[in-house]
């Protein structure tokens, strides 16, 4: 057993958080260099974990060191999209020494453990999975190649590597956590690993475990053939039958965050409106533990443009506005060097950028051309739009959406399509923002977490009132929403007519006319904004509400 003290947390524990965490999550987007995440699961667990580290907590995180990352988004010759497995170099991270096996598909496999040293980029301590080791064979190696890889056993192996392998290393770090908190089902396998090493201890086991649900729809939430799980080890040699029986799983679908509501003593959503589209959603099931909300944040002290924090803070507007113009320029240089298409600091400019699905709706602005072509070409008052994000790399239609505004705009000098939105052009974007475009279908969208970073660089959210908009947004006062309506009783295209109409709505008579000839008011709903999200969107507040009503509830 190594000895914990060797990576023994950098700081005094704050009284308040004294119970051991152990927190475990398929991705940490923790600073643009450690390139281990994909989308909004990772921005969470990443600014979650650089909050514990500023509020002095008692957690660790629990991770796995991918070798390819999720991808790098590259362009074809004709500026589509490509999908390049490039392999990762980090001098930063350390190699622990620790060396252990855990079986899947029935063979042992090493696995090896890597340390992000809390000073390198101020989160808490965080150790990282491999089975990229010699010890292993290829298909074993393979395992932590690429984050959600499409190949089912190699991701169900992926999910008994994080689960398992995961709570085999706190035991041989001697952490002993009072709490496992799995962001996400992706790590439920740790319950069955818990369960063999406390001679089947269901009580202890719901003592200790908490779970983070975030998806918002039954089909979205990860299941498996039951039958595979047991051939690959997933359930540490429990038989079948009595995992049956635990788990209240009768068919031959393994749903993991089923099984994780019914072992957890406690779970959250992930905004206010997600509490009570999870309770709704998962009720009907028997066994299943209470479900309170914590809303995502983000970390103020990484995002947020602090030169524009002190202009408003000192009530200067002309450091307020000569920032803002230095802010969109420096991104338009980056934009430039993509795509040929240099932007005006003085127009207004639209940003759509966040991972692509579909139910993000993309490309909803361009479904009417006509309107669209209008929004584009207006003379009183202009306008400049940027879209980026990364589809799945096997999710064909988001690809194919994203192909589509790229060939869309190069009939546009103000239209740009960037590659690469990961941490680094993420920040970049949101500063260059006037307007933070968010259009999700409500309410399919549990949290979504890039509109607070967008407030905390000056930009106005308009959105439809979905995830934790709906927490936040004053119509007119801080940002602006699509009116809600009864949308369980539309169908989709209804849903998306609607939503589009009230979108070009609100720019064209409220956002637009308000930025151009009411410069002023137009300030202070950018800065009631960025007041606003200071405070109760920022990740030090949802750390906190972990411990308060997760963690000690």
């Amino acid at each position: 057993m190594t000895d914990f003290r060797k990576y023994k947390l950098p700081y005094n524990i704050d009284s308040r958080y004294n119970k051991k965490v152990a927190y475990f999550s398929m991705e940490f987007a923790i600073h643009q260099p450690l390139k281990i995440y994909s989308g909004g699961l990772g921005f969470l667990s990443g600014s979650h974990l650089r909050s514990a580290y500023e509020l002095s907590q008692n957690l660790i995180g629990i991770g796995i060191l991918w070798k390819y990352g999720y991808y790098d988004q590259a362009r074809n010759q004709d500026q589509t999209l490509q999908v390049q497995w490039n392999e990762k170099i980090y001098n930063f991270l350390e190699d622990t020494g620790i060396k252990f096996q855990i079986p899947i598909h029935d063979a042992p496999v090493w696995v090896k453990v890597f340390y992000l040293n809390p000073s390198t980029f101020n989160s808490a301590p965080l150790f990282l999975l491999s089975t990229d080791c010699p010890e292993n064979d290829y298909v074993s190696q393979t395992i932590t190649h690429r984050l959600y890889d499409a190949n089912v056993a190699t991701k169900v192996a992926q999910f008994i590597l994080l689960g398992v392998g995961g709570a085999k290393l706190v035991d041989e770090l001697g952490f002993n956590p009072d709490v496992y908190h799995l962001n996400e089902a992706h790590a439920i396998s740790s319950a069955f690993y818990l369960l063999e090493k406390n001679n089947g201890d269901l009580v202890d086991l719901k003592k200790k475990l908490v779970f983070t649900t975030h998806t918002p729809e039954e089909a979205g939430n990860e299941k498996h053939d039951i039958y595979l799980c047991n051939k690959m080890s997933y359930f540490c040699g429990m038989p079948l039958e009595k995992v049956r029986e635990i788990t209240g799983m009768e068919d031959d679908q393994f749903n993991h965050s089923l099984v994780a509501l019914r072992f957890a003593r406690l779970s959250n959503a992930v905004s206010e409106l997600h509490g009570r589209v999870s309770r709704k959603l998962w009720n009907k099931y028997e066994g299943i533990c209470p479900i309170i909300h914590i809303t995502n944040s983000q970390n103020w002290r990484y995002w947020a443009d602090k030169q524009l924090y002190f202009a408003m803070d000192e009530q200067n507007d002309e450091r307020f506005i000569d920032r803002k113009r230095y802010l969109k320029k420096r991104a338009f240089d980056l934009v430039a060097d993509q795509t040929g298409k240099l932007m005006d600091q003085d127009v207004f400019t639209i940003v759509w950028a966040r991972r692509f699905a579909g139910y993000k709706r993309a490309d909803m602005l361009t479904r009417d051309r006509e309107r669209f072509e209008a929004l584009l070409s207006s003379k009183k008052y202009p306008v400049q739009i940027i879209w980026a994000g990364k589809p799945y790399p096997v999710d064909y239609p988001a690809i194919s959406e994203f192909n589509y505004l790229v060939h869309l705009s190069k009939s546009y000098k103000n239209m740009a399509v960037c590659t690469g939105y990961e941490l680094g052009l993420s920040k970049r974007l949101k500063q260059a923002s006037d307007a933070w475009l968010n259009n999700p279908r409500v309410p399919r969208e549990a949290s979504g977490t890039s509109g607070m970073t967008a407030a905390m660089n000056g930009a106005v959210n308009v959105s439809t009132n979905d995830g934790w908009i709906v927490e936040f947004i004053n119509h007119g006062n801080n940002g602006f929403i699509v009116p809600p309506v009864d949308y369980e009783s539309m169908h989709v295209q209804e849903q998306d007519q609607y939503d589009l109409d009230e979108m070009y709505r609100i720019l064209l008579e409220e956002v637009l006319p308000l930025y151009y000839d009411a410069p002023q008011t137009w300030r202070e709903v950018v800065q009631n904004g960025m007041k606003d999200v200071r405070f109760r969107f920022d990740s030090n507040r949802m750390a906190a509400e972990y411990y308060d009503l997760l963690y000690n509830g």
